[in-house]
């Protein structure tokens, strides 16, 4: 029997139902339950084949049982070494090195001393920083955000650097990001699921919570493809399974600002019905596959070979299929 594992914290619709789904489907020898894990001993087997993980960035336990997990071979959506090494601000540069539009951003340092450090150990850091030429190269108005971290946490819009040095007061022992506001027409947010399953919602942020799924445009074919070919190049670029990317339109340019979501709000009140039971029916079709393809220890970081410029949608495919027709001849 393989086992598909939920990993879940104060979610209250999205893990049972998904548990329900994969069950109803009734694959013969796949079936799925919520994980249950107490102390983990060197010597243990995780008897999970494929463990769904919502919860890990917040419970640092859970993080290090999944790496542990993914060692014994369990398919962890997502890759629990990458999601531990990951960050928004170095997410930013892979995009723009490998052709995908973003706004403008800088990394800024935190602006009080991490713990254990005195002035002494930041004599390699300009100081005062050079303002100036960072409030050109971003413009206002403009986001400042932590450069690890979501959920809308520690985000400030400022309109001019008055507004920024408040913020930034705020900030604390914070690494942040500045970054360049932009004045959109369209928005979308978009499920990519398995590298390959892309749902687009047209979504407005600036709407109340419950409203921001009714946006005053339409998704146009033209869009559709292009937004799609975003979305895939991100993802396998940086190895994602399950996903969420947003995109902001202005003068017809999408710029991908955020897409740092790998565990990504799917509750049925949030994203409403229509997208929950897409998210629903593709989650639990993704997981039923790796099941059934059995365990298997991650070997692959895909971002240094698109940096390098070997990585690439056609050769990852050209890839994927030179594996198989190996398989086959033996």
């Amino acid at each position: 029997m393989k086992t598909i594992g939920i990993l879940f914290g104060m979610e209250q619709t999205f893990p049972p139902a998904l548990v329900q789904k994969i069950n109803s489907m009734d694959i013969e020898g796949v079936s799925a339950e919520f994980v249950r894990i107490g102390g983990v001993g060197m010597e243990d087997l995780i008897k999970y084949d494929v463990i769904l993980d919502r919860i890990s960035q917040d419970v640092p336990f859970y993080r290090a049982m999944l790496k542990y997990a993914a060692m014994q071979g369990v398919r962890v959506v997502n890759n629990p070494f990458w999601w531990t090494a990951d960050d928004k601000y170095f997410n930013y540069a892979m995009a723009h090195k490998i052709g995908v539009p973003i706004p403008r951003t800088v990394l800024l340092p935190s602006y009080q001393h991490p713990p254990d450090t005195t002035a002494e150990s930041f004599r390699n850091l300009l100081y005062p920083l050079n303002w100036d030429e960072i409030f050109h190269y971003i413009g206002f108005p403009a986001f400042m955000k932590p450069y690890a971290g979501g959920g809308w946490k520690h985000v400030y819009k400022v309109n001019n650097p008055q507004e920024l040095f408040a913020a930034y007061h705020q900030t604390g022992q914070l690494v942040m990001t500045l970054q360049e506001a932009i004045d959109f027409t369209e928005y979308y947010r978009c499920y990519v699921i398995g590298k390959k399953y892309i749902h687009i919602m047209p979504y407005e942020p600036r709407n109340p919570h419950h409203l921001r799924y009714v946006a005053g445009f339409t998704l146009t074919d033209e869009r559709k493809k292009e937004l799609e070919k975003h979305c895939l190049t991100i993802v396998n670029a940086l190895g994602y399974e399950f996903n969420t990317i947003e995109f902001a339109v202005r003068d017809n340019i999408p710029y991908a600002i955020d897409f740092l979501n790998p565990a990504p709000d799917a509750e049925k009140s949030s994203v409403q019905e229509e997208n929950f039971e897409w998210v629903l029916e593709h989650a639990a079709k993704y997981l039923v596959e790796l099941a059934l393809e059995g365990r298997k220890t991650p070997t692959e970081y895909t971002w240094s070979e698109f940096l390098s410029g070997k990585g690439s949608l056609e050769s990852t495919a050209s890839a994927k299929k030179e594996t198989k027709k190996s398989s086959k001849k033996k």
